[in-house]
């Protein structure tokens, strides 16, 4: 009998165990794609990539179920503002009027209510977690029904990416973005960036129109607080700190002066509001809040999102040579 080379019973089995890696990932993206959804600002809209209306002025984009009673992560700029209406088409065709429950414009996320129950909601993962190099899926509506779900895949090419965005003679920035190869079109918008395990870590959003093969993705950590709110309550109320602040990434954009080495700058105090009249000024750097370190404004977002109104914190923050604590109740 012959006898079968030793090298080449290793060829098959790296053969086979690719071709079972390739599957579990087909199968998964599968699965995912049940849990987005079409989005359009315009009911009936017939949804055609030959219709003479724009993508902007039809409003598609994505989405993705976040519970099994109609909660719908998306973004801000696909589904409207807070109270805004907007059109949800599940995977099996069935069309919902969905009301947004909850809407942030500075990270350009929403959370849309439609009336529906035994949905398949997406698994959240965790961004704290992801690294520089890691395959990602994006899934989302490129340009219409007649592309619904398509399925894109990349690597993270990097993380905590800041951009600014210039609309409507006005600038703004987006902060503590991932950045990943993976296609992304206007349509994409608010559709998952997947792990090779199905884990969401990240809302798909703004597109470099200048630039080929970057994208950018919101991490999903700064919102899951939210999401388990309207998951256990039904509903959430925001607490607030009143402040504009900004990561020291974003700061060469607006003065090459500063420089701080951890914290995020206090850029100004929005008059009557909580850190009004208080200690707090402008030009400080918030290092810590409740002895958690602060770096990102996704930190401080993140973790106000956890706290009630009328709740107390307390900031520490260098002015200078100085280092303070200061109270502040929130609103």
């Amino acid at each position: 009998m012959k006898q079968q080379k030793r090298g080449s019973t290793i060829e098959e089995q790296t053969v086979e165990n690719e071709e079972e890696k390739s599957q579990k990932i087909a199968d998964m993206l599968e699965d995912t794609t049940r849990k987005v959804v079409g989005i359009s600002k315009l009911k009936n809209t017939g949804s055609s990539i030959f219709s003479s209306s724009s993508e902007n002025e039809l409003g598609l984009g994505t989405g993705i179920i976040v519970s099994s009673d109609g909660y719908i992560l998306s973004n801000e700029h696909v589904t409207g503002s807070k109270y805004s209406k907007c059109y949800i088409t599940l995977e099996n065709g069935n069309s919902y009027d969905g009301t947004v429950m909850w809407s942030d414009k500075d990270i350009d996320l929403s959370i849309t209510k439609i009336n529906a129950k035994n949905l398949e909601a997406v698994t959240l993962g965790k961004s704290e977690n992801i690294r520089i190099g890691e395959t990602v899926y994006a899934i989302g509506n490129p340009i219409g029904y007649e592309f619904r779900r398509t399925v894109t895949s990349g690597i993270i090419s990097a993380k905590n990416r800041t951009i600014k965005i210039d609309e409507e003679e006005q600038s703004s920035y987006m902060t503590d973005l991932i950045q990943t190869d993976a296609t992304i079109n206007p349509g994409n918008s608010g559709g998952p960036l997947i792990t090779p395990n199905g884990e969401v870590i990240g809302i798909n959003t703004v597109k470099i129109s200048s630039a080929e093969g970057i994208g950018f993705a919101i991490p999903i950590d700064i919102v899951k607080p939210i999401i388990e709110s309207f998951k256990e309550t039904g509903s959430f109320e925001e607490a607030q700190i009143g402040i504009y602040a900004y990561d020291r990434e974003v700061l060469p954009y607006l003065n090459k002066n500063l420089n701080f080495e951890k914290g995020i700058y206090v850029a100004q105090i929005t008059k009557n509001g909580p850190a009004d009249n208080t200690e707090l000024k402008q030009g400080d750097i918030i290092t810590k809040i409740d002895g958690i370190e602060l770096n990102t404004m996704n930190d401080l977002r993140k973790y106000i999102y956890t706290k009630k109104q009328k709740d107390e914190v307390t900031l520490n923050i260098t002015r200078g040579k100085v280092q303070k604590e200061i109270k502040i109740i929130l609103g």
